[in-house]
């Protein structure tokens, strides 16, 4: 099949050159044109893709070629922006930085080839006179790629034609425009990156004060008509097999703890059959009514702990539930929130006791990136030997990771990780599901399954 959405690509020098306030200022100049956009994230992000939703008020996806494959991340990139004017996808870390110091494969720079998408670099010009083309000579011409304009970060408008001028003479590239420093649309931080859209109240007038900007200062009309401009590309139709199961009713923890979730993921889940209904383990006093199964993923539970803790009904009512047989998946946080306790600032902070572990902060991350799980037993996801592709991103650690999956990373490291058994599957690991399909197909099953137990009593 063919992809021929318009679309671009905003790659960075770096982490902080500016390249997610570019986006999400390009992201909503485009949405305040009335144009139908959709936006990605490339590499395993949670929380970027949560503002771009917030900002274009559609879907927003990730891109990882690492957990999903090359062509399945081309399947998802063409069925997600299918029937949207324009598509818009924010890289990761340095346009180069890929899974190691090698190449640059599975890097932004790696997935803008693979899909003939134009790149737009983004530099930061603090501090800088004619090294900033010396910097920007060498992200042009260091490996291949599809680098075709460049929008300068923290520029004045005064200046902005001096470094034009100088870039487009020197280098030959095209400037797309600036972005000046807006300080009244500053977003803050966390040690996980961003903070999480929920938690900005006035989001919505910072982000429509960057796309006020944008459209003044960075050449719109020239960006639509580079994104145009992108060279079809090729790929095979996903085969999902027999999806002709009953719906059943799964509930998903959804609240500013537990916000960390695959979007595609979720629509894989109901691609086999769930039926989704969100909760929250903050607010809500019970789990929803007539659910078969609890997803409970990751985000910030070390936040929110003394709240999560004092939700005494809720913790019951999850322990009670997974206890009684039904079916649970839960990631980082989600799995921290099924342990004994969390830690925190001297404080232990009772949680819902369903798996024997204790977390605690660690000020530092552990096991983080990319790596394989393969199953050491039968459980409710995969056959003993089966394997699927993860990412960790915690600032905390358990005293029992579980081990019902061995872990291997790139370094060929290995140790033991993650609760599962018949109903169960929790850990640390963020699974992509879409990395093996039938992870999701026999989570769903297996909830389908509790629900016919139920039924006959």
């Amino acid at each position: 099949m063919i992809n021929n959405i318009d679309r671009v690509l905003i790659a960075g020098t770096g982490s902080g050159c500016g390249k997610t306030t570019v986006t999400c200022a390009l992201l909503k100049a485009l949405k305040m044109r009335k144009l139908n956009v959709t936006a990605f994230k490339c590499g395993p992000d949670y929380i970027d893709p949560m503002f771009h939703s917030e900002i274009i008020g559609t879907r927003s996806r990730n891109l990882d070629m690492y957990l999903c494959g090359e062509n399945t991340m081309k399947y998802l990139l063409a069925d997600d922006s299918e029937d949207t004017d324009f598509a818009v996808i924010e890289g990761v870390m340095g346009m180069y930085d890929g899974l190691g110091f090698e190449d640059d494969s599975y890097s932004a720079n790696n997935i803008a080839r693979v899909t003939s998408t134009p790149e737009i670099l983004v530099l930061d010009v603090r501090g800088k006179s004619l090294s900033l083309a010396a910097e920007a000579s060498g992200y042009l011409r260091y490996l291949d790629n599809n680098v075709r304009g460049i929008i300068l970060n923290s520029c004045s408008e005064a200046m902005y034609p001096i470094y034009r001028d100088m870039l487009e003479n020197r280098l030959g590239v095209r400037c797309y425009g600036y972005m000046p420093f807006v300080p009244e649309a500053e977003i803050g931080s966390r040690h996980l990156g961003l903070v999480t859209a929920a938690e900005i109240d006035d989001l919505k007038s910072k982000m429509w004060k960057l796309g006020e900007v944008a459209e003044k200062t960075i050449d719109i009309d020239g960006i639509l008509k580079l994104g145009a401009s992108a060279s079809p590309y090729s790929y095979e139709p996903f085969d999902f097999g027999d999806t002709s199961g009953s719906k059943v009713r799964i509930g998903v923890a959804r609240d500013k703890a537990f916000c960390f979730y695959y979007e595609d993921n979720i629509r894989l889940l109901e691609k086999y059959g769930a039926e989704i209904v969100n909760f929250s383990p903050l607010k809500d006093l019970c789990l929803p009514e007539g659910i078969s199964g609890i997803i409970l993923g990751g985000g910030y539970p070390e936040v929110h702990v003394a709240r999560l803790s004092a939700n005494l009904p809720m913790l019951a009512a999850v322990h009670t539930a997974a206890a009684g047989g039904m079916p649970v998946y839960a990631e980082c946080g989600g799995f921290m929130y099924l342990g004994e306790s969390i830690a925190l600032d001297g404080n232990c902070y009772e949680m819902a006791g369903v798996l024997p572990a204790n977390s605690h902060m660690t000020g530092k991350l552990v096991r983080f990136g990319y790596k394989t799980l393969t199953a050491e037993k039968d459980n409710m996801m995969c056959g003993k030997g089966e394997s699927i592709k993860c990412h960790e991103f915690h600032y905390s650690d358990t005293d029992d990771c579980g081990d019902g999956f061995t872990a291997e990373n790139r370094k060929g490291s290995i140790w033991p990780t993650t609760f599962a058994n018949d109903t169960m599957f929790a850990g640390y690991p963020h699974l992509h599901l879409w990395s093996n399909p039938e992870f999701a197909r026999n989570f769903v099953e297996r909830c389908r399954k509790y629900a016919e137990e139920e039924v006959r009593g």
